[in-house]
């Protein structure tokens, strides 16, 4: 083993009980060198970064093999002296900055925090802020002398990621590990993310270990890659080399599951889907949005009466067809969100929201109150982004995906478990997992979950609010098939809320794009996309990360 590398990993092995989940990976990593580590969901990745940094949970164990990290052996390390490593020496940026940093305390407090924990920065209060305003200056947040007194919740998703770059390399670590940290931003942020980690590594001589499925971003940042499967690494090499020619199945397993656009050298004339939308979605939409408006209170006096407004979404209309899907895409703010919300009642709007279900009269959801609106979302199905959020924990998977028969009276309570088998089967999942609770199944399989769950009441229009972004290449190829096989057997109509272009150009047959609340362009996603007319729709194409080595 070699213990002059800044961090050398020898048959390193991780168990959670009988199981082993780690089995004997060996690497090195140089100064100041950039490896990447990829593979599929429940392959080892977070497993190894927390092995790493002596943080596995309860339950689970290394089991053998060593990590040496600047010199020294990490295996015998007791918790004080882990606290001289974590944060110090090593930083950690995770994938989820809302989870991550404290919601009820200020985000400059937040870094100075990491600055007296480890005796950097100052010893003075005033001079351990001056430095928080040095660090939000170093990793480009806008304004730092405002934003050091805001709460994480009035950040952008872009820049509390910054923020939690910042806390990373507050005490001047030698490594820096990245566990999916650009997987929730949109292209431009994600862009600028990698712009910036790109240059702060060239500055500091900082090495990074980067944790990833997506190639693409690995490409842009890494200058080797590991590819784990089953706990093993089978695989590694230069970047280009890898994806250039990859030797092990699952290598190219993951680039086969690209979107196209990701694969090549840009975005293509022709979508996969956009010559095969219905007959039907030629005769009429399913929803029709004309001039929808949504506004959030955005200041309040003493006696909570609002003061000003936020438009969150201004004057926007279209149209999702029937059978077919419509793309909404945009940054971070840009509205996409409270549209689908909007469309779905759940907040306050003007406009009109018409929904045409295939047989029915269309009905005005504006207009409707009570039961007759009770009674119209029963054609309307949603996923969400993060099905571990939008199932409950403590109910069984037969619970979850029936609870739209319940709350609609669909079926009697003794047709319910046969109802759960049915749904589980029609995507793809084994029956018996009916039984099972979310927290023994993987992501993709609790996506498949949200969707049988949406499609329970065979509605004709489901909104599907960044419903695979992450989710990994492999999981989330399968659950696109998924969703197109479903819509092609039931003519369901989709408006696919999103901030990945690669997807929309393999999945959707009309895009919308939005900036700052408003349409600023639509159309065929063929059209839209190999010659885009508004300047933002062609930042985002630009922006979107592919694989270099395959153009």
């Amino acid at each position: 083993m070699d213990c002059e590398a800044l961090l050398s990993v020898c048959d390193l092995r991780v168990s959670a009980g009988a199981t082993e989940v780690v089995r004997g990976i060996d690497f090195e990593l140089a100064p100041g060198e950039s490896l990447g580590v990829v593979g599929a969901s429940g392959c080892g990745k977070s497993m190894t970064t927390l092995a790493l940094l002596g943080l596995l949970p309860e339950g689970v164990s290394q089991s053998g093999g060593e990590i040496c990290f600047g010199g020294e052996s990490l295996g015998d390390l007791g918790n004080r002296a882990w606290r001289k490593v974590r944060g110090a020496r090593i930083g950690l940026v995770f994938q989820d900055p809302s989870a991550a940093l404290n919601p009820v305390l200020r985000i400059g407090f937040q870094v100075e925090e990491v600055l007296a924990a480890h005796g950097v920065g100052g010893v003075s209060r005033k001079e351990r802020r001056q430095r928080v305003l040095e660090l939000f200056h170093e990793v480009q947040l806008p304004e730092p002398e405002r934003l050091i007194d805001r709460f994480p919740h009035e950040l952008s998703g872009g820049e509390r990621q910054r923020v939690m770059i910042a806390i990373a390399l507050a005490a001047e670590p030698e490594l820096l590990l990245a566990d999916e940290p650009t997987t929730a931003l949109d292209v431009t942020v994600q862009a600028a993310i990698l712009e910036l980690v790109a240059r702060i590594r060239v500055e500091r001589g900082l090495a990074m270990l980067w944790i990833s499925h997506d190639l693409g971003v690995i490409a842009q940042v890494c200058d080797r890659v590991l590819v784990m499967d089953q706990g093993q690494i089978v695989e590694q090499g230069a970047v280009l080399e890898v994806l250039r020619a990859p030797r092990s199945v699952a290598a190219q397993r993951l680039l086969a599951a690209l979107p196209q656009a990701a694969r090549g050298g840009g975005f293509s004339s022709a979508s996969k889907l956009s010559a095969h939308v219905s007959a039907d979605s030629e005769a009429h939409p399913v929803l029709r949005v004309e001039q929808l408006n949504v506004r959030y209170p955005a200041e309040r006096d003493w006696l909570g009466r609002v003061r000003s407004w936020t438009t969150a979404v201004d004057q926007v209309s279209l149209n999702v067809p029937a059978g077919g899907t419509l793309a909404l895409v945009g940054e971070s703010g840009s509205g996409k969100s409270s549209l689908g919300r909007a469309v779905l009642r759940l907040v306050a709007s003007t406009g009109s929201i018409e929904l045409q279900p295939s047989g029915s009269p269309p009905m005005r959801l504006d207009k409707l109150e009570g039961a007759a609106l009770r009674g119209a979302r029963k054609q309307m199905g949603v996923v969400f982004q993060d099905p571990a959020r939008s199932l409950n924990p403590r109910l069984k998977i037969g619970v979850s995906v029936t609870e739209p028969l319940r709350i609609h009276r669909s079926c009697s309570r003794f047709e319910l478990f046969a109802e759960a088998r049915r749904l589980l089967e029609m995507v793809d999942l084994d029956p018996s997992m009916a039984d099972r609770f979310p927290a023994e199944m993987s992501g993709g399989q609790k996506q498949r979950v949200a969707i049988a769950r949406a499609l329970a009441l065979n509605p004709s229009l489901v909104i599907c609010d960044e419903a695979v972004s992450a989710l990994d290449v492999a999981v989330q190829k399968t659950v696109l098939e998924l969703l197109q096989r479903l819509q092609s057997e039931r003519g369901t109509g989709y408006l696919f809320i999103t901030h990945d272009l690669a997807v929309v150009e393999d999945f959707a047959d009309e895009v919308a794009v939005m900036r700052d609340g408003c349409l600023v362009e639509q159309g065929r996603v063929a059209q839209v996309f190999a010659c885009p007319e508004h300047a933002y729709t062609a930042e985002l194409l630009a922006a979107s990360p592919r694989v270099p080595a395959l153009s």
